[in-house]
């Protein structure tokens, strides 16, 4: 697929992939979203990380409000919940089965389903000038892209509340101290810390994927499910040529070289 609202570049196994319509501060439109799609579903085979960010000034202002009229029901009546189902909802779940770590380096604003494009990274690197932004009450609509979903997970039913009902700005800086962001740095050091990071995790042995699987597994598994996905990716990991090198490295006193197989 050619791209024209993202770029994708692949180094180091490292594929960074860039929302690319800075004039409308890489708002998010279907077309985008289908480019999306495909660009993580290519990282997914040919990267070991994959790092998304924003062109120009923010990282996305939300959803592409004058991207085309809405899907209509059967009764003609616009629905909006249908453009979730039909696109949003599914890159959102393949953001969350990535077999591979995914982190995001978030510049400027992210807002409305952009910041849950931001805040479902494993890793989030944030610059000082980001914020984020639960926009959807000033139109009169409600959260999507999974916000009401993992905002309470990530930071607790009370400041869920607060970002979703208020709609308030939330800085890097206060985002940083509540636990929605795991760094908070300069805006000139925000790349290259977002691809220090990709570029460790690159270099990682294939359980990482295992265990992003896990973490996403415990939010909704009880005790014994949980245990027995353990017990499954346990044997899993334990058949890897990873693995092998691993042990190999401890009791030679050296560095792993893992090749993410």
């Amino acid at each position: 697929m050619a791209y024209g609202k993202i770029r994708y570049e692949l180094a180091d196994g490292v594929a960074l992939i860039t929302l690319a319509d800075p004039a409308t501060l890489n708002a998010i439109s279907v077309e985008m979203t289908d480019e999306l799609t495909d660009a993580f579903t290519r990282a997914s085979a040919e990267a070991r990380c994959v790092v998304l960010t924003g062109e120009g000034r923010g990282f996305s202002s939300g959803a592409n409000l004058a991207s085309g009229a809405p899907p209509l029901d059967a009764d003609g009546k616009p629905d909006l919940g249908m453009r979730l189902e039909q696109t949003f909802n599914p890159f959102v779940g393949l953001l969350r089965d990535l077999p591979i770590p995914y982190v995001t380096a978030v510049n400027g604003v992210a807002a409305g389903i952009g910041c849950s494009f931001a805040l479902l990274g494993d890793l989030i690197v944030a610059g000082e000038s980001a914020y984020f932004l639960q926009a959807f009450r000033r139109i009169g609509l409600v959260p999507d892209g999974s916000a009401t979903y993992h905002l309470p997970r990530m930071i607790g039913r009370a400041r869920a509340m607060e970002m979703m009902l208020l709609g308030d700005k939330i800085p890097a800086k206060t985002a940083l101290e509540w636990g929605l962001v795991n760094r908070c740095v300069s805006d000139a050091e925000l790349l290259p810390v977002a691809k220090a990071l990709a570029t460790e995790l690159a270099n990682g042995p294939k359980a990482l994927g295992l265990i992003r699987r896990l973490a996403w597994a415990s939010l909704d598994n009880s005790w014994d499910e949980q245990l027995r996905a353990e017990r499954q990716a346990q044997r899993e990991a334990g058949l890897s040529e990873d693995f092998r090198e691993g042990v190999q490295a401890f009791f030679a006193k050296r560095p792993a070289n893992f090749k993410g197989t």
